[in-house]
């Protein structure tokens, strides 16, 4: 069983950066993929980036290419997000998921964090 936590939302400016972290319980030798999503009231989860537990294989959601950062500490057994240049449009929930293949889709991971919020302000 994989448990997740999430951690770091908070509010900041526009303009400025936050860096959240998910805590993973992943069994040794294991491989799983981690993704960060994101949804806000009304609309569907959607896909912000995620990263083989290995660290080999990224992608970034285009929306937020060349602004976010995804990095695992597989010693700490965390995934981080650095999040730069931070605009009203990324105020969401962020959530952090596992699931042991790539995919983009948010209904087929498999474990899911409790989820942090992040709110820009303009």
């Amino acid at each position: 069983q994989v448990q997740l936590v999430e951690s770091g939302g908070g509010l900041v400016q526009a303009g400025g950066s936050l860096r959240l972290s998910c805590a993973a319980s992943i069994p040794t030798g294991s491989n799983y993929v981690m993704g960060w999503f994101r949804q806000t009231p009304g609309k569907e989860r959607e896909f912000v980036a995620a990263i083989t537990w290995g660290g080999r294989y990224i992608e970034y959601a285009d929306s937020v290419q060349g602004r976010f950062i995804i990095s695992r500490d597989s010693a700490k057994n965390t995934v981080y997000l650095q999040m730069n240049s931070l605009k009203p449009e990324d105020t969401a929930v962020y959530y952090c998921a596992a699931r042991q293949s790539f995919t983009r889709t948010p209904k087929v991971y498999d474990y899911w964090g409790q989820g942090t919020q992040v709110t820009v302000s303009s």
